[in-house]
């Protein structure tokens, strides 16, 4: 395995166990079973590469061709479960620190698969299609969240909540052009400032626009 694969893997590895905690955490929040908790885990731990490679033609998607990354979400939700069981307690005492810590692992997760998204389209012969790619890289950072959300049966974060899709685009706009120009680091900018903007929308409440004013009012005073 040559440098730049290694360093592939490892990305994608760190965006799986991310957003399987996060999957997990909203399954362990809706009172979910065992098997709830795995599922909702790994659906949104894989469930943005699958369709990413539904979207450029890759049979099977690379999920089924290489389970590596499905076993790691699987061991992680089964981590999650045993914490949410045995460490209720301890939860309860830092609530505020744990959901602090989910919301930086779904940012980081969500950085994490808008780049390798960008940097999959490319791979399969699309560098020069700029809108193909950042699109890819976009529906790849949120499809796992908004499979998550549907399972849930909650209106998909994404389109209700802070800006996400948006940290998203921004973060694959990032990587494709800096990548483009042909400069070194593309990933990590990438992934830097979808976290980043993520974070900060999380930390000072941004929201987009709304049609209906009142609805934002009775957000803030909830």
């Amino acid at each position: 395995m040559d440098l730049l694969s290694s360093l592939l893997f490892f990305t994608e590895a760190v965006g799986v166990v991310a957003f399987c905690i996060s999957g997990a955490s909203v399954a362990i929040e809706k009172d979910l079973d065992l098997f709830g908790i795995i599922v909702l885990g790994v659906t949104t731990a894989t469930g943005g590469g699958v369709i990413r490679d539904l979207l450029l033609g890759v049979p099977p998607p690379a999920m089924f061709q290489n389970p590596i990354y499905a076993q790691m979400a699987f061991f992680t939700a089964l981590l999650m479960f045993c914490l949410g069981r045995f460490g209720t307690p301890t939860l309860k005492r830092h609530k505020a620190l744990f959901q602090a810590a989910v919301e930086v692992c779904d940012a980081v997760g969500l950085g994490v698969f808008a780049v390798t998204g960008v940097y999959a389209a490319q791979v399969a012969g699309y560098r020069d299609n700029g809108f193909l790619a950042i699109f890819v890289g976009v529906v790849t950072g949120i499809g796992g969240g908004v499979l998550r959300d549907i399972m849930a049966g909650e209106i998909p974060f994404v389109l209700n909540k802070r800006i996400y899709a948006l940290a998203a685009l921004m973060g694959a706009m990032c990587y494709y052009w800096v990548d483009q120009g042909g400069h070194s680091g593309a990933m990590f900018w990438g992934i830097l400032l979808t976290v980043l903007i993520r974070v900060l929308a999380e930390h000072y409440g941004w929201q987009l626009p709304k049609a209906h004013p009142r609805a934002k009012k009775k957000e803030e005073g909830a």
